[in-house]
């Protein structure tokens, strides 16, 4: 991998040369005034350092384990869906590079690949499914993700209703695609995306298909059925959580909590985790900064595992999460750009970057496990002290 990617937002300047407007438009962006993209972003910044010294860091170690496996970093990659059309064989390619890594990642319902496909391909990976109040339908899925395998099911409740993406009828992205001259113009001016992505995509498997969505071959990235299979996520409840842990026979965790409530609730349902995040600023806009609420979270999670994701771009940042009380971190759109610029040598590329920013980061805050990490290495950003 070049030297000219130093960091994960490297990745995200390169991609937004290669791919076409509305398709970066779609990864990038977030909901109306974003609002909350930014607010998770600037809450890591908010955060400061109080670095031990003279501590032997030499033995340092960022491995963690989560639900009883052992992983090499406190990280893994958040669920993406439309993967496969930013980045050739994408879905695979997260998968593999995850495995490779050994860290976790999390294959999308919102995916372009079947899922039992993907399950092959990565043994450390969890399904996340966007399921409707439809316990007839939640079963059948049930059934299927257990088959193929998956050890881990996570279920995203923050998408009662789609999120107001106004960037993406601005720059031509639409689900189902609507193929219009401005979409044509886009993708003529992005030959490499054009040729190597979308080209090579319909030559070797044909047509990309939504087939991780329900038990039956879903609608392709040109039907309008795509809105009949997202229905009724508005009907979801805890009432449907309950039957998922008594049918789920893994680890059930719950994404998209940010109140503490929520939290607790989803202990009392025997929920094994919960994943605290804003949806990367695409659904509720002004929603809170999901690293304000996870000293409140894990206060009241019990034995569930905290894990937390949105606005995370650097090792710091996921040392602060750590530090705050988070078992676990989950990043999503940098990933995604390298995969996109570079297929699984990128993405394990920018794996690596990231765990080189922990590796280092322990050794200045004087920690020699992640164990170590806790709230008084922190400060408030601006906070006054007396004069001594």
């Amino acid at each position: 991998m070049t030297p000219r990617y130093l960091s994960l937002d490297d990745f995200e300047l390169a991609a937004k040369a290669h791919l076409p407007r509305m398709l970066f438009g779609y990864v990038s962006g977030a909901v109306e005034s974003n609002a909350a993209f930014e607010a998770a972003k600037s809450a890591y910044a908010d955060v400061a350092f109080v670095p031990r010294t003279l501590v032997d860091v030499s033995r340092r170690s960022q491995a963690r384990a989560l639900f009883g496996r052992p992983y090499a970093a406190p990280f893994g990659i958040a669920p993406m869906g439309g993967a496969a059309l930013a980045a050739y064989d994408g879905d695979n390619v997260l998968a593999r590079a995850a495995a490779a890594k050994n860290i976790p990642a999390c294959l999308s319902a919102a995916s372009l690949t079947r899922l039992e496909t993907v399950r092959r391909n990565g043994p450390t990976l969890w399904f996340q499914g966007y399921w409707p109040g439809d316990q007839r339908r939640i079963d059948r899925m049930i059934d299927r993700v257990a088959a193929a395998g998956f050890e881990a099911l996570v279920l995203t409740v923050d998408v009662p209703v789609s999120g107001n993406r106004e960037n993406n009828v601005r720059n031509g992205y639409s689900t189902p695609l609507v193929i219009t001259p401005k979409l044509v113009g886009d993708c003529i001016t992005h030959p490499s995306w054009l040729l190597g992505t979308l080209g090579r995509t319909m030559v070797t498997t044909g047509m990309p298909y939504f087939d991780n969505l329900d038990t039956e071959r879903g609608p392709s990235l040109f039907s309008g059925n795509l809105a009949r299979n997202s229905a009724d996520r508005d009907r979801l409840s805890w009432t449907h959580i309950a039957a998922i842990r008594r049918k789920w026979p893994g680890k059930l965790i719950i994404k998209g909590i940010l109140a503490s409530d929520d939290a607790a609730l989803a202990r009392a349902e025997g929920v094994d985790g919960v994943i605290i995040s804003s949806h990367g600023g695409r659904q509720l806009d002004h929603a809170i900064a999901p690293l304000r609420v996870l000293a409140d979270i894990k206060a009241v999670a019990g034995d569930m595992a905290v894990m937390i994701d949105s606005g995370i771009r650097r090792g710091t940042d996921v040392l602060k999460a750590l530090a705050l009380g988070a078992d676990f971190v989950f990043i999503g759109r940098p990933f995604m750009f390298a995969a996109a610029v570079g297929g699984q040598p990128a993405v394990e590329h920018a794996i690596g970057l990231l765990m080189d920013e922990i590796q280092r980061g322990m050794a200045m805050l004087g920690v020699v496990s992640l164990s170590d990490l806790h709230p008084r290495l922190l400060a408030p950003r601006g906070k006054t002290f007396g004069v001594p």
